[in-house]
């Protein structure tokens, strides 16, 4: 199973970016999905889910400006970031439910 992270960077407050984690090895469409992030010195948490079914959870820190979102046909989901802020800046990985992590892709937002 290998989980592929892309789309990370740097980018000013305000700004956007979409971040996609392909999946190999797995009959994607039957996972659940997640995004999650870890800043310096900090604990890992939860960003954003989505079922195999579709039904998405984000977590309240970035509620009305992130959006999961999933293609089986392709096996890779999305976590498209708007309205960005400083402390969103933190490495961010994609996961399998119970499967795999993905190797993480660095978030800087900064003026």
């Amino acid at each position: 199973v290998q989980l592929a992270e892309s789309g990370g960077g740097l980018v000013q407050p305000g700004g956007s970016l979409r971040l996609s984690c392909a999946a190999s090895g797995i009959i994607f469409s039957r996972y659940d999905m997640g995004w999650y992030r870890q800043a310096p010195g900090k604990r890992r948490e939860l960003v954003a889910t989505i079922t195999s079914g579709g039904i998405t959870h984000t977590a309240d820190s970035v509620k009305g400006r992130f959006t999961i979102s999933r293609d089986n046909a392709e096996s890779t989901v999305y976590l498209q970031m708007n309205s960005l802020k400083p402390e969103d800046t933190a490495v961010y990985y994609c996961n399998a439910k119970g499967v795999a992590w993905g190797q993480g892709t660095q978030v800087t937002v900064s003026s």
